[in-house]
């Protein structure tokens, strides 16, 4: 690994399919070196993927097969930056679709765990809006949304 910083994610072997799950489906993402165990260790055997070096959205990651016990939490999560609503639809479906699952106001988790956060910039610029009332209609429409809906945020801030 190239970067002085990387984040290390807990998988209890399945750290390869997730970095290539991640990688086939975020843009910028790619699986980097796949390293084997040089010996038996608590999780696994010599041989068998210990640490998955990859990148998501450019940042980079390693995945450590680490073993069961140590799950992920809502502590951490990617937050993805979309452009539009089919962006959104397409990164939120391929969570979901792959046996992750819905929670709310963009937060979804993938079948692996881990928090993702499907945010629309148009989400950001309405509840962020320097107009009090258009920021509260906008934050208020999407308290009620699991998926973000693009159309609806921008509907409630016209009012």
């Amino acid at each position: 690994m190239v970067s002085k910083n990387t984040i290390c994610l807990w998988y209890d072997g399945t750290a390869l399919d997730a970095a290539t799950f991640y990688a086939e489906t975020f843009p910028n993402s790619t699986v980097g070196a796949v390293h084997r165990a040089p010996g038996d260790y608590p999780a696994g055997k010599q041989g068998d993927v210990l640490t998955v070096e990859f990148t998501v959205m450019g940042i980079p990651c390693l995945g450590l097969n680490g073993g069961p016990g140590v799950p992920h939490t809502d502590a951490f999560s990617f937050q993805v930056s979309t452009d539009d609503q089919a962006e959104t639809d397409r990164l939120w479906n391929a969570i979901i679709g792959n046996g992750g699952q819905a929670s709310a106001c963009g937060w979804c988790k993938d079948r692996w765990g881990l928090s993702w956060q499907i945010t629309p910039r148009a989400l950001m610029d309405a509840i962020t809006d320097p107009d009090p009332a258009v920021a509260k209609r906008a934050f208020d429409a999407m308290m009620t949304m699991s998926k973000i809906d693009i159309a609806a945020i921008e509907a409630a801030r016209r009012g």
